[in-house]
């Protein structure tokens, strides 16, 4: 039976990239965002209270009825593969995917929330002949405050990821959670990979981070956002200048919560780790 893990977390965040190095590894089997989670959706929509065959299909049948999903889509995996699904609805449903599989791990890929809508605004800016499906009507891209504000809304692109995230790392399933922060893994992919490894329990594998390569085109073309999942083959940080407006910058900045992880039992690969937070916590309390 293939082993299942799912990778989540924020868009522009490094998840692609994530997944385009694990795939190097002859067992794992990951890619860009799938169709499982809004399967998963559809049939518990089907069969919950109120709808025609809540009363009928029982609680046993619902977990068949899942499992049969990852079963069937992921049919053409070898049987001892290590999956990883990859999308950012999963952070919201943490509890469903760990009754499936209680073995499971949710890797979260962060940044920045600034740098996040800052990569989504270049990235609308690079053709400035297309009107890119990531937003809705004209008006809500019209102006880099409108895009942005749009796309911070709870049912949007980066709210509804934020809010999913949020969920999961306070929540009651938070320890089988890793918080990777994209700038650390595009810095040092060589130090956060095998804490990956250690963190999902399988042996350590020798990446070339010099030759990672991922693209979906077919996927980007129809929406309107060619490179949305194109990842660069050498893995490394590009320091550059943000787009948007600094108080734009600012505001969206302020969002990254898993900087100060106290209340939260996840496992973070960050800047600011949980021991150094906590040192301070003690010294201020000593202090006080």
């Amino acid at each position: 039976m293939a082993r299942y893990h799912f990778i989540s977390g924020l868009p522009r965040s490094g998840s692609t990239l994530l997944a385009g190095i694990l795939r190097q590894n002859p067992r794992f089997h990951a890619g860009m965002s799938s169709p499982v989670s809004g399967l998963v959706h559809g049939v518990l929509s089907q069969v919950s209270a109120g709808s025609e065959f809540g009363a009928v299909v029982d609680r046993p049948l619902r977990r068949r009825l899942l499992k049969g999903l990852f079963d069937a889509y992921y049919a053409d995996a070898p049987q001892d593969a290590v999956v990883f699904d990859t999308n950012r609805a999963w952070c919201s449903r943490i509890g469903t995917v760990l009754d499936l599989y209680p073995d499971a791990k949710v890797i979260a890929c962060v940044r920045n929330v600034g740098w996040v809508m800052d990569s989504i605004e270049r990235l609308y800016r690079s053709d400035p002949f297309e009107y890119t499906r990531l937003f809705g009507a004209n008006m809500a891209r019209s102006t880099v405050y409108s895009r942005l504000e749009g796309l911070a809304q709870h049912d949007q692109l980066v709210g509804h990821a934020w809010s999913s995230l949020r969920e999961a790392f306070y929540g009651e399933h938070a320890a089988s959670m890793l918080v990777v922060d994209y700038d650390l893994l595009a810095q040092a992919p060589q130090k956060v990979m095998p804490l990956v490894y250690r963190f999902i329990g399988e042996p350590a594998f020798d990446h070339d981070y010099q030759h990672v390569e991922y693209d979906a085109p077919e996927f980007d073309l129809p929406l309107g956002a060619p490179g949305l999942h194109k990842v660069r083959p050498k893995v490394e940080f590009k320091p550059r200048r943000p787009v948007i407006p600094p108080d734009l910058f600012e505001k969206y900045a302020q969002l990254s919560f898993w900087g100060d992880p106290a209340g939260s039992a996840a496992h973070l690969v960050t800047a600011q780790p949980r021991a150094a937070h906590e040192q301070r916590n003690d010294k201020k309390e000593q202090s006080e």
